[in-house]
């Protein structure tokens, strides 16, 4: 509870990291913010065209019996895990970037993190904003999507609190992101984001059993439960997820601030 008091006492200089992460992304393009809607749309038509076409991964109807497209369930899964790299690696990067202002002036060393957090969750919010405005459009929308509020909030916790402890020992041992980088590439592919679970279960109950115990999967299956095929996230699910990410954010925070203590003269 003290650092957090002590985050909240710092919460204009996270502001003002954000600010100033969010002005020089886009500094002098042309097409500006449109790159925030155009980097996930090439993402998505790529996969798109890989998985839905030239594998003919088919996607299940939609919660208003009609719809079944695939771009929209990839779309509907990948704006989780975008949310979920972004942070991770974004706290990874953030730290090691403010290590000349660390050396400077005293500030919590998680706030650059937070502030990554911050510019992250507005790009997730405008890939999701996206999927729900069309989603509108083809008039598959319920009251399920009351939950997405709570959705967020427990990827944003379970990714801070992941990306809080790697980024710390990502100080002392540099490995640490290159292992982070491979180890997300993995399990981006382990996460049943671009293939619906039901192939794996064709191959192996176990396997598909496996990958679906992955707290990203569960994410992802919430998100498409809610947006796609509106029905609610299992009773289980709904205690086990949020509770789980509580867990992880107060262990990662645990991490970060026991090991912060001497990361100033390693930055």
């Amino acid at each position: 509870m003290k650092s957090v008091r002590e985050l909240w006492a710092y919460r204009s200089l996270t502001y003002n990291l954000a600010q100033r992460e969010l002005r020089s992304r886009y500094k002098k393009s042309l097409l500006g913010w449109l790159w925030s809607l155009l980097n996930p749309a090439a993402v998505l038509a790529v996969y798109t065209l890989v998985f839905g076409y030239f594998f003919s991964a088919k996607a299940p109807l939609a919660g208003n019996g009609r719809t079944d497209v695939f771009a929209l369930y990839l779309f509907a899964g990948l704006w989780v895990w975008n949310l979920f790299n972004g942070t991770v690696l974004g706290a990874i990067s953030a730290l090691q970037s403010a290590g000349p202002l660390l050396n400077k002036v005293y500030f919590p060393p998680a706030c650059p993190a937070l502030a990554n957090t911050i510019t992250v969750l507005l790009q997730a919010s405008i890939e999701a904003g996206i999927l729900l405005f069309v989603m509108i459009l083809l008039g598959n929308v319920g009251w399920m999507l009351l939950l997405f509020p709570l959705l967020v909030l427990c990827i944003t916790l379970f990714s801070l609190g992941f990306g809080l402890a790697l980024s710390v020992y990502n100080v002392f041992y540099r490995d640490v992101n290159y292992l982070v980088t491979i180890g997300m590439n993995v399990l981006f592919y382990a996460t049943p984001i671009i293939y619906p679970i039901t192939l794996v279960q064709e191959k192996s109950m176990t396997l598909a059993r496996i990958l679906e115990l992955s707290p990203i999967a569960q994410y992802v299956q919430w998100s498409r439960d809610i947006f796609y095929g509106l029905t609610m996230p299992s009773a289980t699910s709904l205690i086990v997820v949020p509770l789980a990410s509580f867990v992880v954010f107060v262990l990662g925070l645990a991490i970060f601030n026991r090991k912060s203590r001497d990361i100033v003269q390693e930055l």
